[in-house]
């Protein structure tokens, strides 16, 4: 199945390692991770800037969405799995 994560972009959801509240990226870890992967290129903006609300690591990408934790959750657990 897919999770819809904002404008026209949908994730397979097996490919979703984590979602991630955008506030964590303020921790110094996080920042040298996100530093790294926009640097290789994984980074893909869902939305325009700053108006994220959480991103999504997955297996290939990473992605920043302007739909919050909470709202992916509740898509993600609506989906019904095959």
């Amino acid at each position: 199945m897919f999770l819809h994560i904002g404008a026209d972009v949908v994730v397979p959801k097996k490919d979703i390692i984590a979602i991630l509240e955008i506030e964590t990226k303020s921790s110094p870890i996080t920042k040298e991770f996100l530093e790294i992967a926009r640097d290789e290129g994984f980074i893909e903006h869902v939305s325009g800037n700053n108006k994220e609300k959480s991103y999504l690591i997955t297996t290939d990408k990473i992605y920043f969405s302007p739909i919050s934790c909470t709202t992916l959750k509740k898509r993600s657990d609506s989906i019904i799995d095959e």
